[in-house]
């Protein structure tokens, strides 16, 4: 009896979420005023995007076959997903709020749905707006990241936004290998009071190279090492080599030099994940800025379920002020939730905070809101 139970209880629950007339017309509800409202917003953004930019294309001779396809048709994705939780919660607030001023709200919940199951067509509209977003931001947008970001240096930033001169190099490139450098110029391809230093398990030095200079040969892709000379210390005592020239092969190569912060977004995630290994490996400064990256590529997609329980939990009852205190409302707590994140982001760029906390931490509290907004929220 009470397997026949436990089975009648299943396929009655299995029942109630099969989709039914309100969730398709909620799910169209939500997509459709998603898109419109993305569109309308990216309209105006690329209109006063190109306002702005407008004096140095034509300063610059940018072509209009490269202003369209090579810039603004790899803006528009890029902007989209960047924004997209957002756009996301902006939507659900609108057009939930305008369900509840027309009753239709008070009429599902009578018709005999629950508020956790009207819940059911909102989460998977989000969570096929959050897959779409994640493919984008992790497979499709790096490309375009590449074609939007040299048109950029090409005809819109100065020619001197990239550093070519950059002070103290001190990385680890092997287990125990650590390489040091006065100064490296991006543009000669070459360093100053060049050092490499190799340490056994027990972190005694076993051998170091020093040299006045190591310049990037194109031909060989070798770092050539100049005036150097090799101290090597075994159980024998101490052996110095010296040289005028010795090609060295490193995993570090000028492409790894001089990098603007928006390169982390040129990688897809399996060139992202292989790049933080390879940093790991060096001990690079550079670390906790990718780390970052790779956490927030999981941390948005989730956050429009976050901000999409919010919405409906704000929305789904008439308050005073009508939509636009709703809409007034809802943009309030989308904006601190993207200050919050970028404030938590900072403070594991420039402090100690572990880049996946830095990264969750404002979903963990959000989610809190949200539970706490679907308690109160009319049943």
């Amino acid at each position: 009896m009470e397997r026949r139970k436990s089975k009648t209880t299943f396929s009655q629950s299995i029942k109630k979420l099969k989709p039914g007339l309100i969730d398709y017309y909620i799910v169209k509800k939500f997509l459709g005023t998603f898109f419109f409202s993305l569109v309308l917003i990216l309209g105006i953004a690329v209109i006063f995007d190109f306002a702005e930019k407008l004096d140095d294309f034509i300063q610059k001779n940018a072509p209009v076959k490269a202003i369209i396809f090579d810039y603004y048709l790899n803006f528009i994705p890029y902007f989209a997903t960047l924004f997209s939780p957002l756009f996301v919660f902006i939507t659900v607030i609108f057009f939930t709020s305008k369900m509840a001023y027309n009753t239709e709200i008070i009429a599902i919940l009578n018709s005999g749905m629950s508020f956790r199951r009207m819940l059911w067509p909102y989460f998977m509209s989000a969570a096929f707006i959050a897959l779409f977003s994640f493919t984008l931001t992790n497979f499709v947008i790096p490309h375009s990241n590449v074609i939007r970001l040299d048109f950029e240096a090409k005809y819109w930033r100065n020619p001197g936004f990239r550093k070519t001169n950059i002070n103290t190099v001190h990385r680890q490139v092997y287990p125990n290998v650590y390489i040091y450098m006065d100064s490296y110029n991006a543009n000669s391809r070459q360093g100053r009071n060049f050092s490499i230093e190799r340490f056994n398990s027990g972190g005694e030095l076993e051998s170091k190279l020093i040299a006045s200079t190591v310049r990037w040969d194109t031909s060989i892709n070798k770092w050539n090492v100049m005036n150097y000379y090799i101290r090597d210390i075994d159980s024998l005592g101490e052996h110095i080599t010296r040289g005028s020239r010795i090609d060295t092969t490193l995993i570090i190569t000028p492409a790894d030099f001089g990098r603007t912060p928006e390169f982390v977004g040129t990688m897809n995630y399996g060139e992202l994940r292989k790049y933080i290994r390879q940093l790991k490996l060096q001990g690079s400064d550079e670390l906790k800025l990718y780390l970052n990256e790779f956490h927030k590529r999981f941390a948005a997609p989730f956050a429009m379920f976050i901000l999409t329980l919010i919405g409906v939990s704000l929305s789904s009852k008439k308050i005073r002020g009508g939509i636009g205190m709703q809409l007034g409302l809802g943009l309030l707590l989308s904006f601190s939730y993207i200050l919050f994140q970028q404030f938590t982001s900072q403070f594991s760029l420039k402090g100690d905070l572990n880049p996946m906390i830095a990264q969750w931490i404002p979903n963990i509290i959000y989610t809190i809101i949200a539970f706490v907004l679907y308690r109160l929220a009319p049943k």
